[in-house]
């Protein structure tokens, strides 16, 4: 089986669409260049893990440092 290489331009798709584009660009250049279709889905599948730690951990700190009384407990007793 002949390998055609693709341009390297496919990796713009995982880079702007995460996940979504590396799929797209995995489907559409499989048949062609395998090697780069694998690496355009790990790019988007990297790069959508780094975009969800960047929101999940400052959000698990900002929870963790939240004061105790003021979140779940409220005293209504009079």
């Amino acid at each position: 089986m002949e390998v055609k290489r693709r341009s390297a331009w496919w990796f713009l798709l995982p880079i702007l669409f995460n996940v979504i584009g590396g799929v797209i660009a995995y489907f559409i250049i499989k048949e062609d260049d395998p090697k780069r279709a694998k690496n355009c889905l790990w790019l988007g599948i990297i790069l959508t893990a780094i975009g969800i730690g960047l929101f999940l951990i400052p959000l698990a700190i900002g929870i963790s440092l939240m004061p105790y009384d003021n979140m779940f407990y409220s005293d209504f007793s009079v």
